[in-house]
């Protein structure tokens, strides 16, 4: 039996912080990881380069039952505080767009710095090593394969149910159901959406086709990037609004998808001395939009006239494309899962259970999900330095 002051499970971005910041509080502390690579997520993240941040950081950024959870966690530990150990190490970075900051070479540079920053911590390291039995009585017990370990602190970084290639699992949400702390409904989110058969149909023959859109879903409206798929729609646009969209209940809604944000494209042909007919329609809506999207788009759009009530109609529609999916792509496709533990049942500054002394959650398990641009790993730096500070 192996005793420590606190044991960690999951060896991602979440898990390693927390285990660093125990550590160089004096605590001895251990990570137990399934995988034999450390930080799987990280390493695939960005492209392969790792959006380890974003100078933005808000708590309006992230999606919650409890939209003020997140706020203590993001006050604590912000953009900067991770900055300064990315230029401590020497990582050559770069602001790509809406401050999303990128490794210049490559994510294996932010697993590397995690791994130096554990060592120097003192961390011990499991690698390679499921568990299979977690239960305490004074004290937590880990039983893996050919290791047991006891400590009166566990912090459970275990990740979601997004890409399970990469070894995700239900293992964080089974831990909190046994220890009696209730979860809010887990789907995919930051996924690409399927379209019904009608709408494949008439779209998914453009696939690799791709616009500048704004798509809307209840709270969630975002402007970038449209890509039509075979399967039905992706692009940064529709991955960000994808995590407020859900396939039960009043989020069901269809999506709405402004094609021309902030343009006006009948306008040429409401000069007065303007010709109205379908070609002059077809070059007015190429300029806007890609040109195969801007003929399928009016082939489906035809007006009844060229009156100018039939062109304001056209004008709204396609501002105004209100779309239901048929579903996501799933978990294989999804980059975070939406939902998780209950942030009711944590301690906003501590990550730790309100009804099980020292035990706590950090990073995607938790029901606290950012959106695309390098929030998650903001969310999973803060929870973890909170819980590393607890524990």
């Amino acid at each position: 039996m192996h005793t420590f002051d606190a044991v960690i499970l999951g060896a991602g971005a979440a898990g390693l912080l927390c285990a660093i910041e125990a550590g160089k509080r004096g605590r001895r502390v251990a990570v137990v990881e399934r995988s034999q690579r450390l930080g799987r997520k990280i390493l695939i993240s960005g492209g392969g380069r790792c959006n380890f941040t974003n100078l933005h950081t808000r708590p309006e950024n992230f999606l919650s039952a409890n939209p003020h959870f997140c706020k203590s966690a993001l006050a604590r530990y912000t953009p900067a505080d991770f900055i300064a150990l990315v230029e401590k190490h020497r990582i050559p970075y770069h602001e790509k767009k809406l401050g999303q900051l990128f490794c210049d070479r490559s994510a294996q540079d932010i697993v590397t710095l995690l791994q130096a920053e554990c060592a120097a911590a003192g961390v011990h390291i499991f690698a390679g090593t499921p568990v299979r039995d977690v239960s305490r009585d004074t004290t937590f017990r880990i039983r893996a394969a050919d290791l047991d370990l006891a400590a009166p602190a566990l912090v459970v970084a275990t990740g979601g149910l997004s890409i399970p290639k990469i070894g995700a699992t239900s293992f964080g949400y089974d831990l909190a159901r046994q220890f009696g702390l209730a979860l809010r409904d887990c789907r995919p989110g930051l996924v690409p959406l399927t379209l019904s058969d009608k709408d494949r149909r008439n779209f998914c023959d453009l696939a690799g086709v791709s616009a500048d859109a704004t798509a809307s879903c209840g709270a969630g409206s975002f402007r970038d990037n449209l890509l039509i798929t075979h399967r039905g729609l992706s692009g940064p646009a529709i991955l960000q609004a994808s995590s407020y969209w859900s396939p039960v209940g009043r989020a069901a809604a269809p999506l709405t998808i402004d094609l021309a944000p902030g343009r006006q494209w009948t306008a040429p042909l409401l000069d007065p001395h303007a010709r109205r007919d379908p070609d002059a329609a077809r070059a007015a809506l190429r300029s806007i939009l890609p040109q195969r999207l801007a003929d399928r788009w009016l082939e489906l759009h035809s007006p009844e006239d060229w009156t100018n009530r039939s062109l304001k109609r056209l004008e709204h529609d396609l501002h105004n494309w209100r779309i239901t999916p048929a579903g996501t792509e799933g978990y294989g496709k999804a980059e975070v899962t939406v939902g998780g533990v209950d942030t009711d049942e944590l301690s906003s500054k501590t990550m730790e259970s309100r009804k099980v002394t020292g035990l706590f959650f950090i990073g995607e398990v938790v029901d606290v999900t950012g959106h695309l641009g390098g929030f998650n790993f903001q969310w999973a730096w803060a929870s973890g330095y909170c819980a590393g500070q607890a524990v």
